[in-house]
């Protein structure tokens, strides 16, 4: 195998949560701030840290709206899956013994420990880097300084597998080789990428398995 170390982002990469961010976002938004804002406008607060996509936004109170979101996100989780092929992909990968897999998030570990869709496939999972092991969060390399460091990985060793500009920046930064990975028809050629990818098929392919 071409990468000893195969690192994952959780949302948008292995779990499909995206719609369900971004709507429970909107929801509180529409209850807090009395106004409806598109989908569209909020996409790219999701895959950073809560508290950083609050402070983006002007709320009075961030720890009410923190709380509002997360509320509405967990009365919305049902609606989260797994995409098609990651299990299947997750299960090959953490069978072999010439590769360890990683998770590098923004979510923090109690958001992780709560989320039974990711709780099912934690196993799989040698390391995992949350928003509280690190510093600075993605775009920051921080995250996987930190992976490396407890692992010690090197990072040509490592590829990253992300579905954002912020899991793009951080793997540059930390030196590592990117694949982004895109389940939606929106057009994500302009993020940074070594490698481009669609299904797990391509994921395959790109990590030699």
């Amino acid at each position: 195998m071409k990468y000893r170390h195969i690192l994952f982002d959780i949302d948008g990469t292995l779990l499909d949560s995206e719609k369900t961010g971004v709507v429970s976002l909107q929801k509180t938004i529409r209850v807090l701030l009395g106004r409806e804002e598109p989908l569209e406008k909020l996409y790219p607060y999701f895959g950073i840290p809560t508290p950083e996509a609050i402070a983006m936004i002007d709320f009075v109170d961030k720890e009410e709206a923190t709380q509002t979101w997360e509320t509405y996100f967990q009365e919305m989780r049902s609606f989260i899956q797994p995409f098609e092929g990651v299990d299947e992909l997750l299960s090959e990968l953490s069978a072999r013994e010439d590769c360890k897999m990683g998770v590098i998030t923004s979510r923090g570990h109690f958001e992780i420990n709560e989320d039974p869709q990711f709780m099912d496939r934690v196993h799989h999972f040698d390391t995992i880097i949350g928003a509280e092991d690190s510093e600075k969060h993605k775009p920051n390399p921080d995250p996987i300084f930190a992976y490396m460091e407890r692992t010690g990985a090197k990072p040509e060793e490592c590829i990253y597998i992300g579905d954002t500009i912020y899991d793009s920046k951080c793997a540059e930064g930390a030196g590592v080789d990117f694949a982004l990975i895109n389940w939606t028809t929106r057009d994500n050629s302009h993020i940074p990428a070594k490698y481009y990818a669609k299904n797990c098929d391509d994921l395959r392919t790109i990590i030699e398995l």
